[in-house]
């Protein structure tokens, strides 16, 4: 009986630190009254990235291809959908090349 409740729990934390990443293009990016804006696609779907320039992991990143990870709920700094942005050349369940943080927008 222990091992049993010991293994769901184990499977619940493994599914909460479960990484969503997907690989996206960043259009182009601006900044505008201090808060800087990325256009970006996602399976051909455009959505906007979003921070505040004056936040700790804020950057304009270049166009290009990204690693995009979705945090869970109620994690990241910002009151909305927060995800991570990293460079494509690193595996961002193991790297700590993280470019910002950011609020996801869909368009």
């Amino acid at each position: 009986m222990r091992k049993g409740i010991l293994l769901f729990i184990a499977f619940v934390v493994v599914q909460l630190w479960a990484v969503d990443k997907t690989l996206i293009t960043v259009k182009g990016s601006s900044v505008n009254n201090g808060v800087v804006i990325v256009d970006v696609r996602e399976s051909g779907k455009p959505y906007e990235l979003q921070c505040n320039k004056s936040a700790p992991n804020c950057n304009v990143p270049e166009p290009g291809s990204y690693w995009m990870v979705r945090l869970p709920q109620n994690h990241g700094m910002y009151d909305c959908n927060d995800v991570d942005l990293y460079p494509q050349s690193v595996d961002p369940e193991s790297d700590e090349k993280l470019l910002g943080e950011y609020c996801l927008n869909q368009k």
